[in-house]
């Protein structure tokens, strides 16, 4: 598969089949909550064109040139996401994570260039992200690439 970006020491591609078990292992890092199986299936559903959500869903990696992948980042097209025109969609980075070896090396900024000009090429202006209230170094990455603040809440649920 075709590069997206080339920056000295990695490159950034589409994810491809065989990439599913290191991608899995680096969201089981992410996201904790989810063992490195569940996510496994997501993401081969994902990479299958299987995703369950309506709206297009890519993953791209980062991959150093001596060591395999050390980052990937989930882009998809949202309907609308807070602060942002709800006339068109928008492009949302579902998650992002480089591994810590790697950071401060412009790999996390390079996933999200990436991932911004393929939401242009969907049509998208805006592009959208989230992140925990106390994950600081997650703001100040999103900050860093020109990301502002638009609203800061709690969501709550209920099981009737």
């Amino acid at each position: 598969m075709e590069d997206v970006a080339e920056v000295s020491g990695f490159r950034v591609r589409f994810a491809e089949p065989q990439d599913c078990d290191r991608i899995a292992a680096m969201c089981a890092a992410l996201w904790p909550d989810g063992t490195v199986e569940e996510h496994r299936q997501e993401v081969a559903a994902k990479l299958a064109g299987e995703a369950i959500s309506t709206l297009p869903v890519v993953i791209l990696v980062a991959e150093r040139q001596d060591r395999g992948l050390c980052g990937f980042l989930e882009v998809g097209l949202r309907s609308h996401a807070d602060g942002c025109d709800g006339r068109k969609p928008v492009g949302f980075l579902e998650g992002w994570f480089v591994e810590e070896d790697a950071r401060r090396h412009g790999v996390g900024s390079a996933l999200v260039a990436a991932a911004e000009a393929w939401a242009r090429e969907q049509g998208c202006a805006e592009m959208a992200s989230d992140t925990w209230l106390d994950d600081e170094m997650s703001q100040r990455a999103h900050e860093a690439l020109g990301y502002v603040v638009v609203d800061r809440c709690i969501h709550y649920r209920k099981l009737l």
